[in-house]
């Protein structure tokens, strides 16, 4: 029986997510770029890169940049958005990556964590990140916060897009945080999707990090560069070395 995340991002993705666009992404890198302090050219992997709307700007921003994803549907809507073919793009599950390391900085954002059930899977991911980085080069890890999530869970949004009808379910169970996707064509065909990333607190993410030999240096609430508060921030965005 294949995963969730080998289900949930495929064409049906992109409509779902249509409304994410290129210039939040912009916005968004300009404000890690403060935070990782690289020179131009500076080599970064965006791991779980997605449609790489970061790994575009990134690569915009004048730096040499590989994505890693495991979704071909994905990948090629990034590949299709990289005009001028400076990216490499890679397909690959983020417990194993078949690249060297050495980089200069690893990326891993919009809660692109946490997809796993076991904290041994997910730690091989962290693992993976530390074996990816050149030595004492930073990374930024940007998560949810799980209390803010339990405060502000919306359980039932529906909109149209593209002639489809789209509903999506969402609710906290054993530790994770659960999203239902429900298509409905003009045809009356269903198509579902479900998505499951694991709750991690502050404390029990801190203690990951240091186990895989990455260190915090700082933890944001945010993309507004805030500090992060558990009871307030809508993000734990991690920025450390490796």
């Amino acid at each position: 029986m294949s995963e969730w995340f080998e289900q949930s991002f495929g064409e049906d993705y992109l409509i779902v997510y249509k409304h994410r666009d290129r210039y939040g992404a912009y916005e968004e890198v300009q404000q890690m770029i403060s935070w990782l302090h690289l020179p131009a050219g500076a080599k970064v992997l965006d791991l779980c890169c997605g449609m790489g709307r970061h790994s575009n700007v990134l690569s915009d921003s004048g730096y040499d940049v590989t994505g890693v994803d495991l979704s071909d549907v994905l990948l090629s809507e990034a590949e299709a958005q990289d005009i001028e073919q400076r990216v490499r793009w890679v397909r690959s599950d983020m417990r194993s990556i078949p690249l060297d390391g050495g980089y200069d900085a690893v990326v891993n954002l919009f809660t692109s964590f946490g997809y796993f059930d076991s904290d041994e899977e997910n730690g091989r991911v962290l693992h993976e990140i530390k074996r990816m980085l050149a030595p004492g080069a930073p990374f930024i890890i940007d998560f949810l916060n799980p209390s803010y999530v339990k405060r502000n869970l919306v359980p039932y949004t529906e909109h149209k897009e593209d002639r489809l009808h789209i509903d999506q379910y969402r609710k906290i169970e054993a530790g994770y945080v659960k999203k239902e996707i429900v298509i409905t064509d003009a045809q009356e065909c269903v198509r579902r999707y479900h998505e499951r990333v694991k709750l991690y607190h502050l404390d029990a993410f801190r203690s990951m990090l240091s186990e895989a030999g990455l260190h915090i240096e700082q933890i944001y609430g945010n993309y507004d560069e805030s500090v992060y508060e558990e009871d307030t921030s809508a993000r734990m965005i991690f920025v450390g070395r490796g």
